[in-house]
């Protein structure tokens, strides 16, 4: 395992919000981030239908942006959200996983720029999109 993997592992389970939503970072590297998170029945957002809250996907895809910017060899060190687009483009399939990707596609000397994705189990469209920006700390 890298030393960014790994510290960013450590980062992430350090986040209160990140365990208690179960975020799991499967993938980290040059740019790019996958994390996960299971499906909970506390963070339904509707009892009617079972469907997780819009916040926990949001915090998901927020979490999965800033990792991105983390591992991006451009930036020297750690990051904070200036803005986040998220754009939520169908409700998630209850009682599925969430996986959240994210690409660090641009870094200036202070923002980096991203998009993410986020799926459930479901083959086809995402659950919601997301663009951002990120500061960058460091970097001369």
């Amino acid at each position: 395992m890298s030393d960014k993997l790994r510290i960013a592992k450590q980062f992430i389970a350090a986040l209160p919000y990140s365990g208690a939503l179960g975020m799991e970072l499967q993938e980290l590297d040059g740019g790019v981030a996958v994390i996960d998170m299971p499906y909970d029945e506390r963070l339904i957002g509707d009892p009617r239908t079972g469907v997780l809250h819009g916040g926990a996907v949001s915090a998901l895809m927020d979490t999965c942006c800033g990792a991105a910017v983390m591992s991006h060899p451009s930036n020297p060190g750690g990051t904070a959200t200036i803005d986040l687009r998220i754009e939520y483009l169908r409700a998630a399939v209850p009682g599925q996983r969430i996986t959240a990707r994210a690409e660090c596609y641009h870094v200036t000397r202070n923002v980096a720029f991203v998009r993410a994705t986020a799926q459930d189990e479901e083959d086809g469209s995402p659950v919601a999109t997301a663009t951002g920006s990120f500061t960058v700390e460091g970097k001369r």
